[in-house]
């Protein structure tokens, strides 16, 4: 077995080292740089093992996983089995595995946006945007959506009568 790992420093190699149990300098493999590079040494090699974010892992049309790869279940019960559930073969599954927390954390990963203070003007319009209408870009983007719950927390902070309104 070849193992690929980054060679840059990487959200992936951190969170996966995480869910190992180690820190990202002890992935130990064959360095490669960047999310398609993994993959692609990895289609290339029939011995190739690796990691990289779920945006690569499966064809946007298709949704199926990248012709050449296969995407490998975790055994979250540790049964030494893949069970139905932990078997991924669709971006849909995937997705709905994350968004419903059945898929751990990590290797999945909450991604957040900060400001340097209250955000301001063009800032605010921002991420004011991102809750709103740039919602339609989460999943073409390769992430997945918010909880409505969640997405519902993160716009009342928005609304002119919160609290802790930003505009």
């Amino acid at each position: 077995m070849h193992v690929f790992t980054r060679s840059d420093a990487s959200g992936a190699a951190e969170i996966w080292a995480k869910f190992l149990g180690k820190k990202q300098e002890d992935l130990l493999g064959i360095g490669v740089f960047g999310d398609p590079g993994i993959l692609e040494a990895v289609i290339k090699d029939p011995l190739g093992i690796g990691y990289y974010n779920l945006n690569y892992a499966f064809d946007a049309d298709s949704d199926a996983p990248v012709a050449g790869a296969t995407v490998l279940p975790i055994d979250l019960n540790h049964n030494g089995l893949a069970d139905p559930d932990e078997v991924i073969d669709n971006r849909t599954a995937a997705v709905d595995a994350i968004a419903s927390g059945r898929y751990p954390s990590p290797p999945a990963r909450t991604l957040y946006l900060v400001t340097r203070g209250k955000p301001t003007a063009l800032a605010q319009n921002f991420l004011l945007w991102i809750l709103t209408d740039g919602q339609m870009f989460v999943d073409a983007s390769g992430y997945v959506q918010l909880s409505a719950d969640l997405l519902a927390g993160e716009q009342a902070g928005f609304s002119p009568s919160s609290p802790g309104c930003l505009y």
